[in-house]
């Protein structure tokens, strides 16, 4: 074997630093690449929305009286009523899309949309994951249940199946409450049909809209009125997104201020609730 000269060793040394420095060029420009990447990749701030002419919002589709489709497949709803304004405000056209409650987030997060308006409450974990504008409803959850065999009190579900929509505030309060055993369903469709075939005991959900749905049900009835902390609803948005957040923000201070909410909840709203439920219920005011 012949012996390995050191000029040969001092020559591929100086190719291996050569190779090194051109692979460090490599990753800082790779480097620089993806941060400047990062930094421009928010399709959502407010210049791009109105330079794209469209703003993209997250409702739901059936959820009446909040956002739902109608027998002419019109979307209607108190949230719509919201997304139009806020869309026209912007100078821009609203472009909807239909989501569930579970992925109201993944659509953020995604980049599907830039807002979600579909009676999204706020919760200590949610603003973990993305950025609430100042809130528009007052909500609690509540619980539906056969007049037949009315849910009066938490007690009473010990044992029994309460149904509730996957990715809800009615979801996250009694998966921490012992004794009750959940049926968990995608849409508020599939949750509603479980309760009228029997499936469980009861539903919980945010009792305003049980108040709606009560009401074209003569034999279910809103037994238990108000559970676990009372909380708001508000729009959302990417987390980070502070130009489309401070916009909103001083969008919602701008429309509670006119009694735009108020106007909001006699035409959408006030037809779907009984005398039991009052605008203070359900709307903040100035």
């Amino acid at each position: 074997m012949k012996k390995f000269g050191f000029k040969k060793f001092a020559a591929l040394l100086g190719v291996v630093a050569g190779l090194s420095l051109v692979l460090a060029g490599c990753g800082s420009n790779s480097s620089k690449s993806s941060s400047s990447s990062s930094s421009s990749d928010n399709q959502s701030t407010v210049q791009k929305i109105k330079k794209r002419g469209t703003i993209r919002i997250a409702v739901f589709g059936d959820l009446p009286p909040y956002g739902w489709v109608n027998k002419n497949g019109q979307r209607v709803g108190y949230d719509l009523t919201l997304a139009r304004k806020v869309a026209k405000d912007l100078g821009v056209k609203a472009k909807f899309v239909q989501v569930n409650a579970n992925n109201r987030v993944d659509a953020l997060n995604s980049n599907k949309v830039d807002m979600v308006l579909a009676n999204f409450t706020v919760t200590p974990e949610r603003k973990q994951v993305v950025d609430f504008a100042n809130p528009y409803m007052k909500v609690s959850v509540g619980v539906v249940s056969k007049k037949s065999n009315p849910i009066t009190k938490a007690s009473q579900l010990n044992g029994k199946k309460l149904i509730v929509t996957k990715g809800t505030t009615a979801e996250n309060y009694f998966t921490k409450q012992s004794g009750v055993n959940l049926l968990k369903f995608d849409s508020k469709t599939q949750q509603f049909n479980a309760l009228k075939n029997g499936r469980g005991a009861a539903l919980a959900d945010d009792n305003s809209y049980l108040y709606a749905w009560v009401k074209n049900q003569p034999k279910y009835t809103v037994g238990i009125k108000s559970i676990g902390p009372k909380q708001y609803i508000a729009p959302a948005v990417k987390k980070g997104n502070k130009s489309l957040l401070n916009w909103t923000n001083k969008e919602i201070n701008k429309l509670t201020k006119n009694s735009f909410f108020e106007q909001d909840y006699n035409s959408q709203l006030k037809p779907y609730f009984g005398s039991e439920v009052k605008p203070s219920d359900i709307i903040i005011t100035k």
